[in-house]
């Protein structure tokens, strides 16, 4: 089994533990925080805690000879700076989306990685749901492609602090937050794997009080036909995600945790019929990716490597530059950093 470590004690991380666990492929054997009793708490949610080596300095975790895998999970503005010295030690790096804050964070970490030999990968769970794969593999049954509808809207409980005067992370652009990154990257990772690297994009954003983005529609220009992607923290929906093509359409429920796959047909013999594809849904949401991830690692799998690369590197191109676009500018991008600093849009609604 793959001995790994993780970084970030929040409920992602327990859901790829577990996910990674079932596989049977994974064993955790470290945990890094900050305060030994975060990691000590981490670490006892599972049997074997006691053999669990709890780690407070990332330099030890990087130079553990116990593990050779590390799961990043912790706030957006940090995934660099962790990934880095980890894959500069020489362990793969499985690392939460959004991967960095810009292009050229991402361009250095997957130059490290081969340098180092080791895999660099970036945790687009959704893609590598069965559902996933089947509407990807569907797209043949629509003939021409004329557009598509990609939704990611669900009401934030962290958006109740806002309104009450707080900056929690994920509404914050200090901590690399927004809903573009952090909601509407599932919906452009969708894109850029279905269709490839969009050839021009445009975000509207609703900006809330913290000058992050709440929510907003992006709209993805291809040759031929235009993808329009609605992601939110501040309201939610439960429009499906859609690709239309000349002989019908292809219907997902949602873009994460796909319960089925539905084929419309538009025209022809078949005008009218409904056919269900896929199975239903793996209940631990992260199995999936762990299972892809173990492989791809295990057999140092770079082919694959390089086409997960391309797929991050196509999301990183969108996101940041329509954050640029609306002057959602995270530190890294600014001399003078500040509360709400550079930001434009709608604030508070329209």
């Amino acid at each position: 089994m793959i001995p790994f470590g993780i970084i970030g004690t929040n409920w992602i991380t327990h859901s790829f533990v577990a996910g990674a666990h079932a596989t049977r492929k994974w064993s955790l054997r470290a945990v890094y925080s900050r305060t030994e009793a975060s990691a000590r708490d981490f670490a006892s949610k599972y049997p074997d805690s006691a053999s669990i080596a709890l780690h407070t300095q990332l330099a030890s975790l990087a130079n553990s000879p116990d593990i050779s895998t590390v799961y990043i999970a912790s706030p957006n503005s940090l995934h660099y700076e962790h990934a880095k010295q980890m894959l500069q030690a020489g362990k793969h790096v499985v690392l939460e989306k959004p991967a960095t804050c810009t292009a050229a964070q991402l361009h250095d970490l997957f130059g490290v990685a081969a340098e180092r030999g080791v895999v660099l990968i970036e945790a687009f769970r959704h893609l590598h749901e069965a559902n996933f794969k089947v509407l990807k593999q569907s797209l043949e049954k629509l003939g021409p492609v004329y557009g598509a509808s990609l939704n990611y809207a669900q009401y934030s409980s962290r958006f109740d602090a806002v309104l009450r005067g707080e900056w929690p992370n994920i509404f914050t652009l200090e901590f690399g937050g927004g809903a573009l990154v952090d909601l509407g990257v599932y919906c452009v990772a969708a894109a850029v794997d279905l269709f490839g690297a969009p050839e021009t994009s445009a975000y509207h954003p609703v900006i809330v009080e913290t000058g992050a983005d709440g929510g907003g529609v992006l709209v993805l220009r291809y040759e031929g036909f235009a993808v329009s992607i609605t992601a939110s923290k501040i309201f939610g929906s439960g429009a499906p995600s859609e690709v239309y093509g000349r002989d019908g359409t292809l219907t997902i429920p949602t873009i994460t945790d796909i319960e089925s796959v539905v084929f419309r047909a538009s025209r022809g013999e078949r005008k009218g019929v409904v056919e269900g594809l896929g199975g239903g849904k793996e209940e631990l949401n992260l199995k999936e990716e762990a299972e892809d991830y173990a492989r791809i690692i295990e057999e140092k799998d770079f082919r694959e490597v390089e086409r997960w690369r391309k797929v991050s590197e196509g999301v990183i191109g969108v996101t940041e530059k329509c954050r640029k676009e609306n002057g959602l500018l995270f530190p890294v991008e600014r001399e003078q950093p500040g509360k709400g600093e550079g930001t434009t849009g709608i604030i508070g609604g329209v």
